[in-house]
């Protein structure tokens, strides 16, 4: 009965809160939560705008006092999740996403507005992906990666587009590789095609192509020519590396990407935790 209970709540919820676009800046935002302060699109908007800012405890702030009256709301729960993996707090991360995945469970997905929209200004992810997503990715952080691969071939599945798929096959291929699963994890790489037109996602469609044998290590590397793409594609190589059994191949990638500088990218955070790993200093 009480899960009954949490499906209706997480239904009426998704329903009836409409997302709108991003208000385009932090004092837009800060505006926006001053005339509407009890209005859950402007205080998601403001967290979203304070952790923009790297502020990420301040973020979770902000969302730990709207729970106070809304502690079942799987977008607060969804964005908290988030800003505990930036802080490296996975199990509080896993904690609300795993809240968040319940609540949602029978209710019907929605679009998820970008802070930062892409060239194209498409968004390509969702509530519900987003919540696989970052649990998926907790759990890969805390190296349980079974755990992590269940949910990401979850989130493969429910796919809207292509740039959801490929991000979520990437980790997919990474977390089956690190559980040992070889195998498994070349045949999620064989439906990967080189001429899908990606909208956002690309260092993570190249890294895919570069496991498959599509790129040459020459290829890969000419692709990481800014910050993010070397610590996206950095941390691939890494972990496939390190999967392969080629510890100072996966070193030398761990290196590379912690050399970026200090970071709460994913692929910052996944080539930090294998450091750990592997006993590398900071």
């Amino acid at each position: 009965m009480r899960q009954f209970l949490l499906a209706l709540f997480a239904l009426s919820s998704v329903a009836q809160a409409q997302r709108t676009a991003s208000p385009g800046s932090l004092d837009s935002a800060i505006a926006a939560v001053t005339r509407a302060p009890d209005d859950l699109n402007a205080i998601i908007w403001h967290g979203r705008f304070v952790g923009y800012t790297g502020d990420f405890e301040r973020a979770v702030g902000i969302y730990t006092a709207a729970m106070a009256t809304r502690p079942d709301e799987p977008w607060l729960l969804r964005h908290r999740g988030h800003r505990y993996v930036s802080m490296r707090r996975f199990g509080d991360a896993i904690a609300d996403l795993k809240r968040a995945y319940d609540l949602t469970s029978f209710a019907a997905d929605e679009v998820e507005p970008d802070g930062m929209p892409n060239a194209r200004g498409i968004p390509t992810s969702s509530l519900k992906s987003n919540i696989r997503y970052h649990l998926a990715l907790a759990h890969f952080l805390k190296g349980e990666f079974a755990a992590a691969a269940k949910m990401w071939e979850e989130d493969v599945g429910a796919a809207a587009n292509l740039d959801s798929r490929v991000a979520a096959t990437f980790w997919w291929v990474l977390a089956l590789a690190r559980a040992g699963e070889m195998d498994r994890a070349r045949a999620a790489l064989a439906p990967i095609r080189a001429d899908w037109e990606i909208i956002e996602n690309g260092s993570y469609h190249k890294g895919l192509l570069w496991m498959k044998g599509e790129l040459t290590d020459a290829q890969i590397r000419a692709a990481m020519t800014s910050p993010a793409e070397r610590q996206a594609i950095g941390n691939g190589i890494a972990q496939w590396q390190m999967a392969l059994g080629r510890r100072e191949q996966a070193a030398a990638a761990v290196r590379e990407v912690l050399a970026t500088g200090p970071s709460a990218s994913f692929g910052y955070l996944g080539a930090e935790a294998l450091g750990r790993e592997l006993g590398l200093r900071p």
